[in-house]
């Protein structure tokens, strides 16, 4: 499998936060809220560059012409039912181990310094919602940690590609927006393509069996004019 997708573009900071708010929506569960959206999706769609604009539009296509109650099996096999397609950025680094408590703090830490509070039935790691803090809340910290756990998303990127994934193209816009894969990057992914994360506790599934449902956020798209 390749690693890292080939196009990549200067962003400016608003196209960074309109692909990260999108990328965040189609990372949803595919309801009737988030299949209403579309239009206002393609509108902001638009407005970014290539490598960003042309993966997401794929996504768009696809939530158009698939009924929605396709849409919602394909969703639930892709993330409820494959670790290696797990949303929580921290799960790659550290597993289920101690050390992801720690973190998952770093999020918690990045939030509440934006004045953000966050649901306390949601994981500050989830994709969806670092995506969403950093389109709204703090670009700059978002986008650290974005790049602190790039490993893991190209991981994910991976994994959306080799299961034929629609939603890999979400990662491949988001991969974009991110500095190229460096060599020591590119070594983690293999690492973790090889190893899985590390695990500490008993009786947990092997690395790349299925797991438990994960329940996604649903931020809001603002208007952009």
């Amino acid at each position: 499998m390749r690693i890292g997708p080939a196009k990549k573009a200067r962003f400016t900071e608003t196209e960074l936060a309109t692909a990260w708010q999108v990328a965040s929506l189609l990372l949803g569960y595919p309801d009737e809220e988030l299949l209403g959206r579309r239009p206002l999706l393609r509108r902001a769609v638009g407005s970014l560059p290539a490598p960003a604009a042309e993966p997401l539009t794929r996504v768009l296509d696809h939530l158009d012409a698939t009924p929605p109650q396709d849409l919602a099996a394909e969703y639930v096999a892709t993330f409820d039912h494959r670790r290696r397609c797990c949303l929580y950025l921290t799960y790659y680094a550290y597993g289920d181990t101690r050390k992801r408590g720690m973190a998952l703090l770093r999020f918690k830490q990045a939030y509440a310094a934006a004045g953000l509070d966050l649901d306390a039935t949601e994981l500050p790691d989830h994709l969806a919602v670092v995506l969403e803090f950093a389109a709204t809340g703090d670009l700059a910290q978002g986008r650290r940690l974005l790049v602190e756990h790039r490993a893991g998303l190209e991981l994910l990127r991976l994994s959306l590609t080799e299961a034929g994934s629609p939603w890999t193209a979400v990662l491949e816009a988001v991969s974009a927006t991110l500095p190229p894969l460096t060599g020591r990057n590119e070594e983690a992914v293999a690492r973790l393509i090889a190893e899985g994360p590390p695990e500490e506790e008993v009786g947990l599934a092997p690395y790349g069996t299925a797991s438990g449902p994960v329940f996604l956020p649903d931020p809001v798209l603002e208007a952009r004019s």
